[in-house]
């Protein structure tokens, strides 16, 4: 579990919220060669002209010049890169994510779904592609995040020399805690979704505990547990972060994800000033610190990663 670095209002709202509340009206855009026709192909997957033509709509909204052909095929070969990859990990957001995003969206720009729709389209974006560019801006940091998270851990000369600069060990709450999955099949999200819902609100009254979680699972069906172990405070997921810190009891609130319907457990939470505290701590002042213009070092080393690997044929 990591925490996850910017909400997507900040990724992509500075970028074309002004050009939508403004009431945008599309400069003409290059005609669209046949729906079929492929611009690019990345690891056998195509790039349809459509695709291309949807996006250099989409650089105009944002404002962009210069070459946006050019531009709008190298944004789309790292996004399907960024896409494949995703999809290899089992890492992307559910729809009901993406869904929820475009509507906050819309609410930030005071307009209402409905409304935003008919302007993206309007402007030749489309709302499915700006939905998946969405889904990929939302599932991708916390790719980056879950792969070098693990790798940052800090030297002990690192630590001794921020902890000086401190004068003093930094204290944070440390929870265990444990996921409750409701499984719901993708085949069936549409019309079970609301009912597994329902279903696993109900169950948190009825919680034993953390010890008795898995004999807790038996009594529904496709219900399972994972134990996420010791998780630091600066270190808990965005997506779960406000639940947690708000839970009355000893379960959060649910959340609608690509797996069904899931709730938190908290197992315990106790303040600690041990090490792993304080690095928890200085990793989070650090990324609050970092220079989000030069974007993020990791990400950019894993796309360059996956660009060396890749077979991409450009037509």
């Amino acid at each position: 579990m990591t925490l996850r670095k910017r909400s997507l209002r900040s990724a992509i709202v500075a970028s074309v919220a002004l050009a939508l509340v403004a009431g945008f009206t599309p400069a003409a855009v290059t005609p669209a060669l046949a729906e079929t026709d492929v611009a690019v192909v990345v690891n056998k997957t195509a790039i349809t002209n459509t695709d291309v033509t949807r996006r250099m709509a989409f650089l105009k909204l944002r404002h962009e010049t210069g070459d946006l052909n050019k531009k709008a095929r190298e944004e789309l070969i790292d996004e399907q890169l960024k896409r494949q990859e995703i999809a290899r990990v089992g890492m992307s957001v559910s729809t009901s994510e993406v869904d929820a995003a475009f509507e906050r969206f819309a609410a930030s720009n005071k307009l209402s779904s409905q409304q935003m729709g008919q302007i993206i389209e309007k402007a030749g974006v489309g709302v499915e592609h700006f939905k998946s560019y969405i889904a990929v801006q939302m599932s991708w940091p916390r790719l980056v995040n879950a792969r070098y998270a693990s790798r940052s851990k800090m030297s002990s000369q690192e630590m001794v020399t921020r902890l000086l600069e401190n004068k003093q060990k930094p204290v944070t709450t440390e929870y265990t805690l444990k996921q409750v999955i409701f499984v719901v099949p993708v085949a069936k999200r549409a019309t079970l979704t609301a009912k597994r819902k329902a279903e696993a609100e109900a169950s948190r009254a009825k919680f034993p505990g953390c010890d008795q979680a898995m004999d807790f699972a038996k009594n529904y069906l496709d219900v399972s547990i994972r134990d996420l172990g010791r998780v630091m405070q600066p270190e808990l997921p965005g997506d779960w972060k406000p639940l947690i810190e708000s839970a009355k009891g000893t379960t959060t609130g649910t959340r609608v994800t690509e797996r069904g319907v899931e709730y938190l457990a908290i197992c315990s939470q106790k303040q600690v000033s041990d090490d792993l505290a304080a690095e928890a701590v200085f990793k989070a002042e650090d990324l609050g610190k970092a220079d989000k213009s030069k974007g993020d070092p990791n990400s950019e080393k894993y796309l360059a990663e996956l660009r060396s690997k890749a077979q991409i044929i450009n037509h």
